[in-house]
Parts: C-alpha cells; sequence; structure tokens
C-alpha cells in the first residue's frame, strides 16, 4: 500500500512540473530593449604636433573618429569635408599637439596680417634692437616673458667719470618674436636675432621707444610661474619726467621718474633741462 501511495505522489508531482514547463513555453519572448548608438562622426584633428606660427600642410591634418557630441568649436567631416584643403597653407597661432582637434580660430591666413592676428585685443607689437648678450646668452625664444631693462651712461657735470644707470622700464612682457621666427627651434635650441618683437600696452610704446633712442635695452628672462603677474603699468604715483641733457651742443632725452613727493603743477610729465 505504502508502494502505491509513493508512485502516485510521484506522477502527480511529474505532471504538475509538466504543465508548468507548458505555461512557461507558451508565453512570447519579452522584447528585446535596445541601446541606442552613441554618434560617431569625424573631426578634423593633427596628424603630428605643430608648433606655434607653423605651416599647415595636407600631411599636417587627418580625420579622426570622436565619440559623442561634438563642441561646436570642432570641425566636423559633415559640416565641413574640404577643411583639410581649406586649411593648407595658414599658420597656427598657438601650438597643437598630436590628435588635438583642430579649431579654426587658432589659424591665421599667409600674409603681411599675420603677427597682427596673433596680437590679443588691445595690445601693439614694438621690435627693439637685441643682442645674445641681451637676451640672456641667446635663450630667450618666443612666448616667453621678460623684464626690459634700460642702461644710460650719464656725464657728471662737474666733469667726473660718467655714470652708468639701469633701471627696469616694464615687467612682465611676453616676446612676440625673435627676428622673423614665432616660435622656438623643433629641437628646443635658442634662437638669437638682432630684434625682438615684444607684445605691449599702448602706454608703453613711448617708454621703450624713448629708452632705446637714449640708451641701450636689455631683456631679463622671468620665470614661467611670475608670467601671472601684471606687466608694470606706469600711473601717477610713477609717472615719469623727461630730462634733455644738452652737452657740446648735443641734445640727449632722457626719461626719469618723477618722486611721488614732488609737487607738480600738473599731472603731466615735466621737462626739465640740464646744460653742462
Amino acid at each position: 500500500m505504502i508502494r502505491v501511495a509513493i508512485l502516485l505522489i510521484a506522477l502527480l508531482s511529474g505532471g504538475a512540473a509538466s504543465w508548468l514547463a507548458l505555461g512557461v513555453a507558451d508565453q512570447p519572448p519579452a522584447a528585446a530593449v535596445e541601446i541606442p548608438q552613441a554618434p560617431r562622426e569625424e573631426v578634423l584633428v593633427a596628424a603630428a604636433e605643430l608648433a606655434r606660427g607653423a605651416v599647415v600642410e595636407e600631411a599636417s591634418l587627418r580625420w579622426q573618429i570622436w565619440e559623442g557630441e561634438i563642441p561646436p568649436v570642432f570641425i566636423s567631416r559633415s559640416s565641413r569635408p574640404d577643411a583639410i584643403e581649406a586649411f593648407k597653407g595658414k599658420f597656427t597661432q598657438s601650438g597643437f599637439v598630436t590628435g588635438e582637434p583642430i579649431r579654426d580660430d587658432k589659424l591665421a591666413d599667409h600674409g603681411a596680417g599675420f603677427l597682427s592676428s596673433m596680437l590679443p585685443s588691445g595690445k601693439r607689437a614694438i621690435a627693439v634692437r637685441v643682442t645674445a648678450e641681451s637676451t640672456a646668452g641667446g635663450f630667450i625664444l618666443p612666448n616667453d616673458h621678460v623684464d626690459v631693462i634700460h642702461t644710460v651712461a650719464r656725464q657728471d657735470p662737474s666733469g667726473g667719470d660718467s655714470k652708468i644707470i639701469s633701471r627696469a622700464i616694464l615687467s612682465n612682457i611676453r616676446v612676440l618674436a625673435v627676428d622673423q621666427t614665432v616660435s622656438e627651434g623643433a629641437d628646443g635650441t635658442s634662437v638669437v636675432g638682432k630684434t625682438a618683437t615684444l607684445e605691449v600696452d599702448p602706454q608703453q610704446i613711448a617708454t621703450i621707444a624713448a629708452a632705446e633712442a637714449s640708451g641701450t635695452v636689455s631683456l631679463a628672462l622671468r620665470a614661467v610661474t611670475d608670467n601671472h603677474e601684471p606687466p608694470l603699468i606706469e600711473t601717477d604715483g610713477n609717472r615719469r619726467g623727461v630730462v634733455r641733457f644738452v652737452s657740446g651742443g648735443q641734445t640727449s632725452i632722457i626719461e626719469v621718474p618723477s618722486r611721488a613727493a614732488a609737487p607738480r603743477a600738473s599731472s603731466d610729465a615735466q621737462n626739465v633741462a640740464v646744460a653742462y
């Protein structure tokens, strides 16, 4: 009797399992969830490292797959398929590393306006005569920041020996170019030239011009960590006067700092004539 009961229980369990299996099999398969694919587009990038001021060639650019949304400043192949041909012959206003997306605002057309396109708004470019000795041994390169030193020899009115006076007239000035080179050499070597083009404010042009006319100008290289300091701007507290030295029938003009405590008839620079 017990054996018959066990057999019936086994048959009932098998039948229930078969019924459940058939019920699951009859259900429709669940719909597959589609995961949206990120847009795949090509953007224009630098095929090799491009230094600041380099000429863009066809081999310098290539198209590269960009995953995700493309920023508006980047150049996509769908929007400008002829970009490589269009950018050929342009200059780079800043350097590019390999694989960096090309931006239209970092390129300039070839021509006389290249340096002017590199100047920020409100700035001016002025060239000064330099030598290897007056440019930190020739190690001052484009895009370095320097202090401008003015050196002048003053004759003693009493007949003694002349005195050599040096002073910093400007600080934290960016070097735009050395001669006609706007970037350092490919091997990182120094660029020794006869002129250095400086980026200055409009009110600093006269200071440099007067310094060159009355003496010599040297450039002192600044540390990169000091480049955040604002350039020296002349204010009423350090406004410079003009001194005319007359000696042997020759007149020389030198700018000198006006003493803050000295009374002034106006805020303009004073003119003082000294004859000896």
